[in-house]
């Protein structure tokens, strides 16, 4: 197959690899979302003695977006700063980061909530998101910032703390601890991300666990999924990975079932666990409703009289709070759920045995029309035009020889829009040919 005929993207790739070798972009070194510096910001307003007020963001309908609300409720809506909510009391985080700090608000953002759940377990990268030293006193100038990855680099995003209420009340996600606001600060960040809180509308778990990890993205349709896959998301949890997963579409939206599962909601896989149920072991999942309640009311439940069956020391996974977070058996999690998502910064838990650490690389392309958008397969005669990538595999290290899986290809498509649900979304794919020479 010869190479595409003209080169594409040539000038963006030679920036993108300056910019990358000099750090920009980097988690350490992320790039300015909408050219706004944190730092210089910070100390404009300290000097100034005046709070921020985010005009890229403002706390105006705008930011609200379209169809959200009705009319009637968006005039009633009052943005309003939490030391104003509650003076001297308001806090970032209270004791520490929990998936049971929020419940989800008046928006359809579960896919958002269930990653943020996944997020709360990995400090690590919770760190690199929700960067310290925020709060509503020491140097407080209502100036607030988070880090997300978005296609190939990481940013770092500024807003105010103008949260939309109605009669004092957020109207979005809300924390159970009534003083704490990391949760609908770090949505407000993100709803700035994507254009607006209505562009958060609907969506993917994948979409935001890639933002938080800037990794690797696997994802498995439960009812052709590997009969390992318990083995797997069991590795994965032993790892820094975020794992999300969804059911199927009901026939209303967000429809609840009699076992207590909502269809065409997103949940967090928060752990896998084995126990022995007398003489038989039970691969175990743990999950957790964003909603902050209702839950699987079957096998493993938080009333199921299965728990009497194992020993004292598996009893003690046994929930028993009405917060959203229920264990059932990988049997019911394969025919509840329609698919699932793992995310990760490296996936060396895919091999069992192998002691490889894996390398990632990424690449940038584009599909111009008249050039490099040769089309599928089907297109024999403009089908080599598409972009290509050459990858050469060198000779294993001991290590790694004996896993299977030696290479990981995941493919995104960066949007054409500010606006997330503005954004079109083309088919796209790519295949895999083996070349060998001599």
């Amino acid at each position: 197959m010869p190479p595409p005929a003209v080169p594409h993207g040539m000038c963006l790739k030679v920036m993108d690899d300056r910019n990358m070798k000099g750090g920009m972009g980097s988690e350490t070194n992320p790039l300015k979302f909408m050219d706004q510096d944190y730092n210089f910001l910070q100390d404009y307003c300290l000097k100034t003695r005046q709070r921020f007020v985010d005009e890229f963001f403002p706390p105006d309908p705008r930011s609200i977006g379209e169809g959200l609300l009705e009319p009637e409720v968006m005039a009633r809506v009052e943005w309003i700063r939490p030391s104003k909510l509650y003076p001297d009391k308001a806090e970032f985080i209270v004791e520490s980061v929990s998936r049971f700090d929020y419940a989800q608000g008046n928006i359809g953002n579960c896919w958002f909530l269930a990653s943020v759940g996944a997020l709360t377990f990995q400090n690590k990268l919770l760190q690199k998101v929700v960067p310290d030293r925020q709060s509503f006193s020491h140097n407080y100038t209502g100036l607030f910032h988070f880090r997300f990855w978005r296609f190939g680099k990481w940013y770092d995003v500024v807003i105010d703390d103008k949260l939309p209420t109605i009669n004092s009340k957020l109207i979005f996600v809300r924390s159970k601890t009534y003083n704490e606001f990391w949760p609908a600060l770090l949505e407000k960040a993100y709803a700035k991300v994507c254009g607006s809180y209505a562009d958060m509308h609907y969506g993917r778990v994948s979409e935001a666990l890639m933002d938080f990890t800037g990794g690797v993205h696997m994802h498995y349709e439960l009812k052709t999924a590997p009969t390992d896959l318990w083995d797997i998301m069991y590795r994965a949890f032993q790892s820094e990975v975020l794992m999300g997963c969804e059911t199927p579409a009901g026939k209303e939206n967000e429809e609840r079932l009699p076992n207590g599962i909502v269809l065409g909601h997103a949940y967090t896989v928060t752990k896998v666990y084995q126990v022995m149920c007398g003489k038989y072991p039970v691969q175990l999942v743990r999950l957790f409703n964003p909603w902050g309640r209702i839950e699987w009311n079957g096998d493993w439940s938080d009333n199921s009289p299965l728990w009497n069956t194992v020993s004292d020391e598996d009893r003690k996974q046994h929930l028993l709070d009405e917060n959203g977070e229920f264990w059932m058996s990988m049997k019911d999690f394969r025919r509840t759920f329609d698919n699932m998502d793992i995310c990760c910064s490296c996936p060396d838990f895919l091999e069992e045995k192998s002691a490889c650490h894996w390398i990632s690389k990424f690449h940038h392309g584009s599909w111009v029309p008249g050039s490099t958008a040769g089309g599928c397969m089907n297109h024999s005669d403009t089908f080599f035009t598409n972009p290509q990538f050459w990858l050469k595999i060198n000779e294993m290290d001991k290590g790694c020889d004996q896993g299977q899986s030696n290479v990981l290809v995941s493919l995104i498509q960066k949007p054409d829009r500010r606006n997330r649900r503005l954004a079109s979304h083309h088919g796209i794919g790519f295949c895999v040919f083996a070349l060998s020479f001599r």
